[in-house]
């Protein structure tokens, strides 16, 4: 069987897509869900989020996001727009690698947010970390206004990757 680009420059695209669909269900999830919903839990029952369903999805959400700029990456790569869309089109005026970049560069710092802002703020305030009450409670809410910023910051993301895809 003969190497067909076009089908694994599909699949890498559908990876990407699923991924994204990981990570920001898990970040609407965390922000819609579990966030507004946890002083509503009595403090007894608190631990089962805690030490359980938080962990265990704060790896998916943080594997997530790396998948989907991985795959991203590798996607601009194979289209030959990775380098114009950084510069967000400056360099040959195509409004579709404008859009692309403008998403790229969210996309970025939302992945960089999770990896070095939220989870290791989420380890302390998780007691996954040893540190004091403070401490915890500090943690929790930077984790917490960083989320939110990246709940926010979605929307123009998702707006930008799907007119990328609609703009010639």
């Amino acid at each position: 069987m003969d190497f067909d680009y076009n089908w694994f420059t599909f699949l890498v695209r559908w990876l990407h897509v699923l991924s994204g669909v990981m990570w920001i269900g898990l970040l609407w999830y965390f922000n819609f869900v579990q966030i507004p919903t946890m002083p509503k839990i009595p403090d007894e029952h608190k631990p089962g989020v805690t030490k359980h369903i938080a962990p265990q999805a704060l790896f998916w959400f943080r594997w997530a996001a790396m998948s989907t700029l991985g795959w991203g990456i590798l996607l601009a790569l194979m289209n030959n727009y990775f380098s114009d869309s950084i510069i967000i089109g400056l360099g040959s005026g195509v409004a579709k690698h404008a859009a692309i970049g403008l998403g790229m560069w969210l996309g970025t710092i939302m992945w960089f947010n999770v990896w070095f802002v939220i989870w290791p703020n989420q380890k302390i305030a998780l007691g996954l970390v040893e540190a004091s009450a403070d401490e915890k409670k500090k943690a929790g809410r930077t984790a917490m206004l960083f989320s939110r910023f990246n709940t926010m910051s979605s929307i123009p993301m998702l707006y930008a990757m799907v007119a990328a895809q609609n703009v010639y």
